[in-house]
């Protein structure tokens, strides 16, 4: 089955608390375990950058509820594709707290492709690779 992906980025609401950011995070991965979505859900208090995959009809739905919440304005979509794997298949969804030096540096880089640098080269990271080193250290951490 094709495999596909999105990754956006957007404004918090203001005010939008922890205990509803938690809340929002469980219903979408609730969710999108349903549609057969995986992704990660990076902020830095202010800013969100997300990046889901999954069948196509799963991310279309997924994506749809993402427009329509009300917990963020200013979504602007960075690259959508197609995969040939899942980069990230371990959580419906994941919240990981992040500088917002990352989140710029991450919203700011080159996502014509979801692909990772070639053999491991770390000089010319990818977004997908940056995203990589922050999920990595959580996967070990337990």
């Amino acid at each position: 089955m094709p495999l596909r992906a999105i990754a956006y980025v957007s404004q918090a609401l203001p005010g939008l608390s922890a205990e509803r950011e938690r809340a929002l995070v469980d219903d979408a991965a609730r969710f999108n375990k349903l549609a057969g979505v995986t992704g990660v859900l990076l902020h830095d208090g202010g800013r969100f950058l997300q990046y889901i995959e999954g069948p196509p009809d799963g991310i279309d739905s997924v994506y749809e509820r993402i427009l329509q919440a009300g917990s963020h304005v200013d979504i602007v979509e960075l690259a959508r594709g197609r995969l040939g794997q899942r980069q990230f298949p371990y959580w419906a969804m994941r919240a990981l707290p992040v500088e917002p030096a990352l989140l710029r540096q991450l919203s700011a880089s080159d996502w014509s492709g979801f692909s990772r640098a070639l053999l491991g080269d770390r000089s010319a990271p990818t977004p997908v690779d940056l995203l990589d080193r922050v999920v990595q250290p959580v996967l070990h951490a337990g």
